[in-house]
């Protein structure tokens, strides 16, 4: 809420300042926070739906929330950009006034509220893994870059009299704000896809069920990130000559072993083979 909240105060800042500074690239920035709003709804309305337990239609829980929200601003951010770069273009073609200088520190401003707030962000992602709240701090450093370049484009506008350099800052940015909208397509598409997890996040999930007492080896060991939490599917091997009864128990060892860990591990399917 404090991010939706801190882009629609931006937004209007940059919007004002671009309508009454005579620069696009300000208004494409101030366009860029609205999308932020946007997108952190979003995220906001997906996070909240992957926190909810399983049910009855949703045995694995609603994790995937989570990533088709991201994926969803994915694709806003890309249509966003093909829209501000075509108005840019028609900008710099058309004559217009030079911005003007109080425009300059505003940008200064906006710049350092954004950059502290990715890093905030970026800090709370790392903690509780989310893809979402990755995407929203990698998004609110962009956003930085591209105000950043607007202060360049209107500082070589004001100083060379050159008005065309605003609108030029203004499609830097789009080429910014594109790629970064592949970059979170392409990342929530992993997650809804079933992407592999890193392979040290298998490893440590492999080293604690190796660590169940009456687990001789491991065959296969399935990962999957859903939403916020992991999915293990796992063949462990035992002695073949344990009863039925000993077999399950280790199962079920091995199950309460991951999901006691602190790898945010929410179900595991373990499927035992005997040692021949």
């Amino acid at each position: 809420m404090r991010g939706m909240a801190l882009n629609l105060v931006l937004a209007g800042l940059k919007l004002a300042g671009g309508f009454f500074g005579h620069t696009y690239a300000l208004v494409a920035d101030g366009a860029e926070s609205l999308l932020d709003v946007l997108s952190s709804l979003l995220v906001l309305i997906g996070f909240r739906v992957a926190a909810q337990p399983p049910d009855a239609d949703h045995p694995y829980g609603h994790g995937k929330a989570e990533p088709l929200a991201a994926l969803s601003v994915g694709i806003f951010i890309l249509v966003a950009a093909v829209g501000i770069a075509a108005r840019a273009i028609e900008q710099i073609v058309t004559p217009h006034p030079v911005p003007h200088w109080w425009t300059l520190p505003l940008l200064a401003g906006i710049v350092l509220a954004k950059v502290a707030f990715s890093r905030r962000i970026g800090a709370v992602s790392l903690t509780a893994g989310s893809t979402a709240l990755g995407i929203e701090a990698w998004h609110h450093w962009t956003d930085a870059l591209t105000s950043a370049a607007a202060f360049v484009g209107i500082s070589i506008a004001i100083i060379y009299a050159w008005p065309a350099a605003d609108d030029w800052a203004a499609l830097f940015a789009c080429v910014v704000i594109a790629f970064n909208g592949i970059g979170i397509f392409k990342t929530a598409l992993g997650d809804v896809m079933d992407s592999a997890v890193p392979a040290a996040l298998e490893n440590d999930v492999r080293t604690l069920a190796l660590g169940v007492a009456g687990v001789r080896a491991l065959d296969k060991c399935r990962v999957r990130k859903s939403g916020l939490s992991i999915l293990v599917d796992i063949h462990v091997r035992v002695d073949g000559e344990l009863t039925v009864r000993d077999g399950h128990a280790i199962a079920h060892a091995v199950k309460d072993a991951l999901l006691a860990s602190a790898l945010r591990v929410s179900d595991v399917s373990v499927h035992i083979e005997p040692v021949k």
